[in-house]
C-alpha cells in the first residue's frame, strides 16, 4: 500500500485530526478531543499499511510532502491562514517540485 493514493490517504488522516485538535484546542469540547485522537489512530494505521509496502525513507519523505502542500492548501481555504513571507510560497513550489522527482507510484 505505497502509492500516491495511499500517502494521500494518509495525509488527508491527518488533516482531519489537526483540524480537530486546532478547533478543540480554541474552543475545547470532548468531541473535538475525539475526533483528533480518532483521527491519529487512524494515521497510526494508515501508516502502518504504508510501511509494509515502502521503505521509511521514502514514506517519510512522500508523506512529508504530500501532507505539507494539502494541509497548506486546507488551512489557506478552510481557515483564512496566510503566510507573511512570499518567499514561504516559494518553498511550497519546491515541495511539489521535489515530490515531482520522488517518482511516486500511482497504484
Amino acid at each position: 500500500m505505497s502509492s500516491l493514493y495511499s500517502i494521500g490517504l494518509l495525509s488527508l488522516t491527518e488533516i482531519f485530526a489537526d483540524f480537530a485538535l486546532k478547533k478543540y484546542a480554541t474552543e475545547g469540547g470532548l468531541l473535538l478531543l475525539s475526533y483528533g485522537l480518532i483521527g491519529y489512530a487512524g494515521v497510526v494505521y494508515l501508516l502502518i499499511q504504508v510501511l509494509r509496502g515502502s521503505s521509511v525513507l521514502m514514506m517519510n519523505a512522500a508523506w512529508d510532502g504530500i501532507s505539507a502542500i494539502m494541509e497548506s492548501a486546507m488551512a489557506f481555504i478552510v481557515l483564512g491562514e496566510r503566510f507573511h513571507d512570499p518567499n514561504q510560497y516559494i518553498g511550497l513550489g519546491l515541495i511539489v517540485l521535489g515530490l515531482f522527482f520522488l517518482k511516486i507510484p500511482l497504484k
